[in-house]
């Protein structure tokens, strides 16, 4: 794929809706939270069912991505956290760097993505990279997001249980272990690809709203080393990641790698909003509200040529 391809047939169509978004969140008072439930709690688990349920990719590649996800997450972790240190930051934005650097957006923009990009199994790799990833937000990220302040974390655990689309992920599992998937054609498996389909362009509206309401000039000037990290050292550690476990399906492991390269994540921000501790100076939310706005901006270049990278099978 070429890098003009690329732009257009990945980048572009995601980028086209995202930008309603934006304009709709610049225009309008949008409550995004109302979007958000909706999301995760019918269109993303509908999403999650069906795509898992009708993949072609099989119980032990499954395995290996999730074994992957972990594996990234805590090297970028390791990696980050050396790297604020020996630059001399502190808590909270030592916490706040880590969290950019480490979670990449692999739902509202890396599934939409992934699809345009590789097709349907680069939807329901996503949606795997999504599922591990979660379970790591909510403990990792926890940790990270609230280790300033003293608070607990042994809560967090909980919160990986509430969420819709763990579950979603073992009814999956569950109903192919056992042969009790309804036929692809049948109304079922009907409504519910309707009901998931409506995930990407609602996730995608969701990110443009978000945007739009982000203060980028609190910490414009800090972010520059979490974008770094998670734009080029993060799919360079992803590569290493794919050649230290191996991958069967060479193209489970280019959609591995292009979702570790996505911008910062989100959910750390309503983490960091969480936990905050109004102390004074630059906040955690200020710092990771900006690395998500600057490195959403910078991404288009980095991931336009990373996706023309992958598809000609240069590195993977």
């Amino acid at each position: 794929m070429s890098l003009l391809s690329a732009l257009t047939n990945a980048i572009l169509p995601v980028l086209s809706v995202a930008a309603v978004g934006f304009l709709l969140g610049t225009l309008r008072d949008i409550d995004v939270d109302a979007l958000g439930t909706v999301t995760i709690y019918i269109l993303t688990p509908a999403l999650v069912f069906h795509s898992l349920t009708t993949t072609s990719i099989g119980g032990k590649t499954a395995l290996n991505l999730a074994v992957a996800v972990v594996v990234f997450t805590l090297g970028m972790v390791t990696l980050a956290e050396f790297v604020g240190r020996a630059l001399g930051e502190s808590e909270p934005v030592l916490g706040a760097l880590v969290l950019a650097s480490s979670f990449p957006n692999a739902g509202n923009y890396g599934i939409p993505l992934s699809q345009f990009a590789f097709g349907e199994v680069g939807r329901s790799t996503a949606i795997l990279y999504i599922a591990a990833q979660s379970v790591l937000t909510y403990t990792v990220g926890v940790y990270l997001a609230s280790r300033g302040n003293g608070t607990s974390n042994l809560s967090a655990l909980k919160e990986v249980f509430k969420l819709p689309l763990v579950y979603a992920v073992l009814a999956a599992g569950i109903a192919r272990a056992v042969g009790f998937v309804p036929p692809v054609d049948s109304a079922a498996m009907e409504t519910l690809k309707l009901t998931g389909d409506a995930a990407i362009p609602v996730m995608l509206l969701m990110l443009g709203i978000q945007l739009a309401n982000t203060d980028s000039g609190a910490a414009i000037t800090r972010v520059g080393v979490s974008n770094v990290m998670k734009l080029l050292v993060a799919p360079v550690v992803a590569v290493g990641v794919v050649f230290l476990l191996g991958f069967e399906d060479l193209t489970v492991a280019r959609v591995f790698v292009l979702e570790c390269a996505m911008p910062a994540a989100i959910t750390p921000l309503i983490l960091s909003i969480e936990y905050d501790d109004g102390s004074v100076g630059l906040s955690a939310p200020e710092y990771v509200s900006t690395a998500i706005f600057v490195s959403t901006l910078a991404s288009v270049p980095v991931l336009t040529l990373l996706i023309a990278i992958l598809q000609s099978g240069a590195i993977v």
